[in-house]
């Protein structure tokens, strides 16, 4: 089996546990997950953060992004383009939304961020113990930190997102911290 037939055979796996998490046991993990962001952000003092807006079965963080929001700490979410483009856009309410490309959501009429990020939040179907991240299988996320390497990188995820070492492909892009 190929690295890609590898990880598009995990990516099924995870998605499915995922998916199949009891809504309290979800809330219990999502809230356990927010506890540690805030940890890690209150020792780092990041004044950007960029974020991704949860859909699905991903991890809820919106409690966290209306905290930051009130702090007035700038956040910056990604608006999918075609080429596996990422679109920085400024945050202002989480009231001001739309949908995006593959069902994401992002900022409704809002201005592109084109300065310094200093912290990525940002979700996996997985992630390996040397901090490589499973993504969706699009590589928006990886073309995007090919071409902006600075900035500390958090992925965040499950525990049992978390597997040993997955097939390391030459365009994957280390991330600096795995949070779960």
């Amino acid at each position: 089996m190929t690295p890609k037939e590898q990880k598009a055979e995990l990516r099924k796996i995870l998605l499915a546990k995922r998916d199949d998490l009891a809504l309290n046991y979800k809330a219990l993990l999502d809230n356990a997950v927010v506890s540690k962001l805030e940890e890690l952000i209150e020792q780092r003092q990041p004044k950007v953060i960029h974020t991704y807006l949860p859909f699905g079965s991903e991890i809820d963080i919106y409690s966290l992004i209306q905290s930051l929001l009130d702090r007035k700490i700038t956040v910056i979410c990604p608006k999918s383009l075609p080429k596996k483009e990422l679109q920085n856009l400024v945050l202002h309410s989480l009231s001001e939304l739309e949908e995006g490309r593959f069902g994401t959501k992002h900022p409704a009429n809002s201005s592109e961020y084109t300065g310094e990020i200093d912290m990525y939040i940002v979700p996996g179907i997985g992630f390996d113990n040397r901090s490589y991240r499973l993504g969706y299988g699009s590589g928006y996320y990886d073309k995007y930190f090919s071409s902006h390497p600075s900035g500390y990188k958090v992925g965040i995820c499950y525990p049992f997102q978390v597997i040993n070492n997955f097939p390391e492909e030459s365009h994957d892009v280390k991330l600096d911290h795995v949070i779960y």
